[in-house]
């Protein structure tokens, strides 16, 4: 079985972001490291690996600084990774992102395309969808338990109240929560490992992408305008002198809650 995981090189959640004189995430000024919804990706990849017998290969598009998220997920345990790096593709939303992940997948030809939940960035949640759609492959989203038997995919499908079980046959997409499992830590034999096993490098040239379909050209979003949200206001301290429930009706009924 061949599997593929997609990560993404992403600033740290703590960190305060800010945007370029082109409205982009200024990435270079800030700590970045593996997506943190990813990192189930890259651990469910492993536990099917594990399993049934595979070959786990972590696939992600950014700047060469993304190799950092590459060698944690090999550290983890996957066989081999491949980065697509290109200066067209800065600027990219999730439909040229989709377009150029498809296009390295269709590359890979893997049974099994693993996506997280969403990026913590970006937040959108939909670039599995987007990856199965250029791809013409079945979806599986949402995904809080995997088994496989055979060619068949089941899933239990997470919602409000429980979860629905679902399943396909390979190859396909599969989206999963980040409640799925416990990522592993890498060993130290992992992280020593990790810079022995096959890396690949790919330019939009290797995949037959035109540059004018990725980046800012071939993004159908972008950011117009931004700015920071205003200092929250004073709080109002009211004494209690036997009228405090008049009070905050009074207060709730004139900002119109009530």
């Amino acid at each position: 079985m061949n599997i593929v995981v997609c990560v993404k090189h992403t600033p740290i959640t703590t960190a305060e972001k800010r945007l370029d004189s082109e409205n982009l995430l200024d990435r270079e000024n800030l700590d970045n490291a593996m997506n943190t919804y990813d990192e189930p990706g890259v651990e469910e990849a492993l536990r099917l690996q594990e399993q049934h017998g595979a070959t786990v290969t972590v696939l992600t598009m950014g700047p060469d600084e993304a190799v950092e998220s590459v060698r944690k997920a090999l550290a983890m345990g996957a066989d081999k990774a491949v980065l697509v790096s290109d200066d067209a593709v800065r600027g990219s939303d999730v439909l040229a992102t989709a377009r150029v992940l498809a296009a390295a997948a269709r590359k890979l030809q893997p049974d099994l395309l693993i996506l997280g939940l969403r990026s913590d960035d970006g937040g959108a949640g939909v670039l599995a969808p987007a990856i199965a759609e250029h791809l013409g492959l079945p979806l599986l989203t949402n995904a809080n338990k995997v088994t496989i038997e055979g060619t068949t995919v089941r899933i239990h499908r997470r919602l409000a109240d429980g979860y629905i079980v679902q399943e396909s046959t390979m190859p396909l997409v599969l989206g999963i929560t980040d409640a799925i499992n416990t990522p592993r830590y890498p060993s130290l034999k992992g992280i020593m490992g990790a810079k022995k096993k096959p890396f690949e490098e790919w330019a939009l040239d290797d995949l037959g992408i035109d540059a004018a379909s990725v980046g800012l050209a071939g993004s159908r979003t972008k950011v117009v305008t931004s700015e920071a949200p205003p200092p929250r206001a004073k709080g109002e301290v009211f004494e209690d002198t036997g009228d405090a429930a008049q009070r905050i009706a009074e207060f709730l009924a004139a900002r119109k809650v009530v």
